[in-house]
């Protein structure tokens, strides 16, 4: 089999984009993973936090399938912003489109530098959510689902935090389970409603540049804790800064949008 590839970024977050409009990846979920896998592998394959389908839809643009570089499906804000370049530059969609997601339909508007993604409803919010790792965190986090679960840790200085760590033990701790969850972890700036960010991901199992989900659980979060007013900026462990805005609501936000980067990288054949 051999595939036409495009490396992207979005803010730092990678991915591996393929068109699948005609049916060319595998439809057996074990093989699909595995060549997710064989593809995202920083050693042996492109290398990416992830990877990008672009599939049919008979209700928008195209379809979004988003898989972790372990092979799991799920949603992602950055991803949303890297496809819709995708498929722009591909002539599938125009500068204003919609496509599916896992999450709900998402619409994305194309600009030069920057792409914008109307994202589905953030719910599921619980503040104060009480965590014990003996030894290493004793205190609360704050949680809500911006299509995929993310918990938010404070944290006085942004490039101390134990990032692998303990994000590693909350995503695995059993108030979250048995889904687990994503974790950032923010620092607030000098200036107002602008914050440092760093995330540690599922799926991916580590620290990425950038994720664009939990900057948007991120700006809902410190928002209820009065720290912050929509829109809030988020600079990213790549830099790059992401911009996020929303109307909060009693369970989490609506009317939810993300701001950023999301460019080519290189193009490829795998084969």
């Amino acid at each position: 089999m051999s595939l036409k590839f495009y490396k992207m970024t979005g803010a730092g977050n990678d991915f591996v984009a393929i068109n699948n409009l005609e049916d060319i990846l595998p439809t057996d979920v074990e093989q699909r993973a595995q060549l997710i896998r064989q593809l995202c592998h920083r050693r042996f394959g492109v290398g990416a936090d992830g990877t990008l389908f672009i599939e049919p839809s008979s209700t928008a643009h195209f379809r979004m399938r988003y898989y972790n570089s372990d092979g799991s499906e799920a949603t992602c804000g950055n991803g949303a912003r890297c496809i819709a370049r995708f498929a722009y530059l591909l002539g599938i969609a125009p500068e204003r489109m919609r496509f599916e997601t896992i999450a709900g339909p998402y619409e994305a508007i194309i600009k030069p530098d920057t792409v914008t993604i109307s994202m589905s409803d953030a719910h599921d919010l619980r503040m104060g959510v009480p965590v014990e790792i003996p030894g290493l965190f004793s205190g609360t986090v704050d949680f809500v689902n911006t299509g995929v679960p993310h918990a938010m840790v404070r944290v006085p200085d942004i490039e101390k935090a134990p990032v692998v760590e303990l994000g590693r033990a909350i995503r695995f701790h059993e108030a979250f389970a048995p889904q687990g969850t994503n974790v950032n972890f923010v620092c607030p700036t000098s200036t107002p409603n602008h914050l440092l960010i760093r995330t540690y991901e599922r799926g991916v199992e580590d620290e990425t540049l950038a994720c664009g989900t939990g900057n948007v659980a991120s700006a809902i979060l410190t928002n209820r804790l009065g720290l912050t007013t929509p829109p809030v900026r988020l600079t990213t462990r790549s830099g790059t800064d992401l911009l996020v805005s929303f109307e909060p609501t009693d369970n989490g936000a609506r009317q939810v949008r993300l701001e950023g980067e999301a460019r080519v990288v290189f193009t490829g054949q795998w084969d």
